[in-house]
């Protein structure tokens, strides 16, 4: 197998850790994303020692921060000779005090901003070196948990709930790996979404207070496999329930909600409208509705 290089946020502990691990076993070149300098180096010594032969280079960021999300992806540009994968891993949770509404650095509710908004800017970020790299892909960990968008209410200002609010942020992007996967046809990047297993043994599912079900390996295998098998080769735009290609929430059909989601996205991110480049590309998903292959 040819060495790949892949960026894993969220890499310091749990899946993130494990698919880090997994791919520096395969003689991949792992980029670590992490928050805590001391768990970034903890972590990327042991996979150097758990796979001497594989290169391993950490990156900083917080990403309940979009300006560090951009200074991350610019690093990445600058540093990296080539990207064949992202994982966008790293998430908020339903949080150890559900009802305490929580916020990201410009103010926006953190298991949106987390969950959503920083995976999207980092494909944005990031979009011009895995080009350049093609073919690469983005793996979106998504979630079985899965709750409509309140456009009315998208930072849940009302009836919060950290699980409903991660539920929703999972819809979300989920209805942005659709679009990205229509976007992107014929460049030679793919997207996809995956649900990687049930209450995984992980610091998350704890927090929460839920008795976990299953061994985090349980999860790495089916994001793994997304990255890497060849079988895959082209496949873009879906959403995987572990290995089987199955149906997300109904809203994430709904191509009215998915244009709303993406000219807010590119609002709140202070990218150009969204429906401005549909209109030079022609590349718009709002007007095709994936289907089950």
């Amino acid at each position: 197998m040819d060495r790949h290089t892949t960026l894993v946020t969220g890499a310091t502990q749990g899946l993130g850790r494990g698919i880090a691990l997994d791919l520096a076993t395969r003689g991949h070149a792992v980029l670590l994303h992490g928050r805590d300098r001391t768990r970034l180096d903890a972590v990327a010594a042991e996979v150097r020692k758990h796979a001497p032969g594989a290169p391993v280079r950490t990156y900083l960021a917080d990403l309940a921060d979009l300006d560090q999300v951009r200074a991350l992806a610019a690093e990445i540009s600058a540093a990296e000779p080539r990207l064949d994968g992202l994982v966008n891993n790293a998430v908020a949770g339903g949080g150890a005090e559900p009802l305490r509404r929580e916020f990201s650095a410009q103010g926006h509710e953190l298991r949106f901003a987390v969950n959503h908004l920083a995976p999207y800017a980092l494909v944005r970020g990031l979009l011009p070196l895995l080009t350049a790299s093609a073919p690469a892909r983005v793996v979106n960990v998504a979630s079985i948990g899965q709750e409509a968008v309140d456009f009315d209410d998208v930072m849940l200002e009302h009836g919060y709930e950290g699980l409903r609010a991660y539920c929703r942020s999972k819809v979300a992007m989920i209805m942005t790996t659709f679009e990205l996967g229509v976007e992107l046809e014929g460049t030679g990047v793919t997207v996809n979404a995956l649900h990687p297993a049930h209450l995984m043994d992980t610091e998350g599912v704890r927090a929460y207070g839920l008795a976990p079900l299953v061994g985090v390996e349980e999860g790495v295998r089916p994001t793994v496999r997304l990255l890497v098998d060849p079988e895959l080769d082209g496949t873009t735009g879906r959403y995987f329930d572990q290995y089987t290609d199955t149906r997300a929430h109904e809203q994430a059909y709904d191509t009215g909600a998915r244009a709303r989601l993406m000219e807010l996205t590119h609002r709140l991110l202070g990218l150009p409208r969204w429906s401005d480049g549909c209109a030079r590309t022609g590349r718009s998903g709002a007007n095709r509705v994936p289907t089950i292959q």
